[in-house]
C-alpha cells in the first residue's frame, strides 16, 4: 500500500509541473526553449532557497525526474563544490 502511495504522490507532483509547463504555453508565447530554461532556473532558485528539498522528499521522482529536478541537481552540485573548498 505504501508504493501505491508514493506513486500517486509522484504523479501529482509530476502532474502539476506538466499542467504549469502546459498553461504557460496555452496563455504565452513562450517558446519551448524558453520553457526549458524557466523550469531549470526555477529548480535553481527553489533549491537555493530550501524549498525544493522538501517537494523532493515528498514526491521523489515526481520532483526529480522532470526538468525542473535537474536544475535542482545543478545546484545541489554547486553547494557540494562551494562547501568542499
Amino acid at each position: 500500500m505504501e508504493i501505491f502511495i508514493d506513486c500517486l504522490k509522484a504523479f501529482f507532483v509530476g502532474g502539476a509541473f506538466c499542467l504549469i509547463g502546459q498553461i504557460f504555453v496555452d496563455l504565452t508565447k513562450l517558446t519551448p526553449a524558453r520553457m526549458l530554461v524557466g523550469y531549470v532556473v526555477s529548480g535553481v532558485i527553489l533549491s537555493a532557497l530550501g524549498i525544493y528539498q522538501i517537494l523532493v522528499d515528498f514526491a521523489g521522482c515526481g520532483a526529480t525526474i522532470p526538468i525542473i529536478g535537474f536544475g535542482h541537481c545543478l545546484a545541489k552540485g554547486v553547494q557540494k563544490a562551494i562547501s568542499e573548498s
